[in-house]
């Protein structure tokens, strides 16, 4: 969590957003299974998501150690917020 301590405000936004959370936790939990990937493949593919949403989505899978980093945030602040 050091090397993330700047990026706090970041990952308090992320908490603050349900939608944002969820999409961050669902990520994590696929980086940490290895099925990002394929996960990603298919949504760059899809027809039904606009290039924004695409384009957040692959960005955010882009850094999995973020991605990480904010799940374990979310875990051990769970009961603060």
């Amino acid at each position: 969590m050091g090397m993330w301590r700047g990026d706090i405000e970041s990952f308090e936004r992320v908490s603050q957003d349900a939608t944002s959370r969820r999409l961050v936790l669902q990520l994590a939990q696929l980086s940490r299974e290895g099925r990002l990937g394929p996960f990603v493949s298919r949504i760059a593919g899809d027809p039904d998501l606009d290039d924004d949403l695409r384009d957040a989505i692959a960005e955010l899978a882009r850094d999995e150690a973020f991605l990480l980093a904010v799940e374990d945030y979310l875990t051990r602040t769970r009961l603060v917020h």
